[in-house]
């Protein structure tokens, strides 16, 4: 690909999560009519059946009827916003395909400025800039600054305001990579991503973090602003409790069955040493505290870990599952 601005630029944007009804507007509607007319873009909308149609469906609709040729609409069966991600990369003919969330708002110039860094082929994706909301107020709680800020679970996303190459995946709310990466390094993983019943993320960066470690460079492009929408739901102490549970979950996951140590198998190893090491000094670390925000901070690391306990059991329980299955 010589430049961007010769290929067709295909954003794929999610409507798995509708099933709440924000009443706000839509932005979909917002982003087209801030879009680039320097890039030829095609937009893909994929929704999953989480819950009934919103107004942001009819926006879409509205758009795939004036503009057949230069916008779709999906509707992906299998739930799961991995399956309603990978099914909007394989409808998408784009050299470049950018991603955004349905609870994000873009500065004009979002998609120009994302996507442009790609017309350097050393780039395998780039990753842009997400505020919070202008007016946004953090509970007395919560931590916003150094090492313990939980602003990240809020999908705050700033790396400062150079340009420079990744060290850590972009968030899948602001996000572009070239399309042949996804035939080299695969899709997102459908065991991760969030699913009726189950809020355990990570699909995005999981796939930031699989490009990157298989040698593929991510730009950070700080120019490439969107504010993430920020719900009161997620400003309760459960939310942020269920996220770090979910979040160890998702961390058992992506490191899959790995070799034994020994002759003792690896889950063994992991489940003593975070039962009976990781566990108890982060519960000291959490009861010793004082300090209302670095307690809850260190009550957040040990849901976390007790997610990584329980991921690990339900692993145990699905092999014995099995094997019972085999020799019934």
């Amino acid at each position: 690909m010589n430049s961007v601005a010769s290929s067709r630029i295909v954003l794929l944007r999610l409507l798995s999560l509708e099933s709440r009804q924000r009443k706000r507007t839509c932005p979909f509607s917002r982003l087209m009519s801030r879009g680039s007319p320097r890039l030829p873009m095609a937009p893909v909308a994929v929704r999953v059946p989480f819950g009934p149609a919103t107004v942001t469906r009819t926006v879409v609709e509205e758009y795939c009827q004036r503009f057949p040729k230069r916008f779709s609409y999906i509707f992906e069966v299998q739930q799961g916003k991995s399956f309603a991600l990978n099914r909007g990369v394989r409808e998408a003919t784009g050299d470049v395909l950018a991603f955004i969330d349905d609870d994000i708002t873009v500065e004009p110039n979002w998609l120009f400025e994302l996507t442009k860094p790609l017309c350097d082929s050393q780039w395998a994706g780039t990753g842009g800039r997400v505020y919070l909301p202008e007016d946004f107020s953090p509970p007395s709680w919560m931590a916003i600054d150094g090492g313990q800020s939980l602003l990240s679970i809020l999908a705050l996303f700033d790396q400062g305001s150079q340009p420079v190459p990744l060290s850590k995946p972009p968030i899948g709310n602001n996000m572009a990579f070239r399309r042949e990466v996804f035939a080299k390094y695969g899709g997102f993983r459908t065991d991760l991503g969030p699913t009726p019943g189950s809020e355990i993320r990570y699909e995005d960066t999981e796939f930031g973090s699989r490009v990157m470690n298989g040698g593929g460079k991510v730009l950070y492009v700080p120019s490439a602003v969107v504010r993430h929408a920020v719900e009161e739901r997620r400003l309760k102490k459960d939310y942020f409790l269920a996220y770090h549970f979910d979040y160890g979950r998702a961390l058992i996951r992506e490191r899959g069955n790995r070799p034994p140590i020994g002759f003792v198998p690896r889950s063994i190893v992991s489940f003593s040493d975070r039962l009976l090491n990781m566990l108890p000094k982060k519960v000291w670390w959490w009861l010793r505290e004082s300090d209302p925000q670095k307690r809850f901070f260190n009550k957040c690391r040990v849901w976390t870990t007790a997610g990584e306990i329980a991921e690990i059991c339900k692993r145990w329980s699905n092999n014995n599952d099995s094997k019972v299955g085999l020799n019934s």
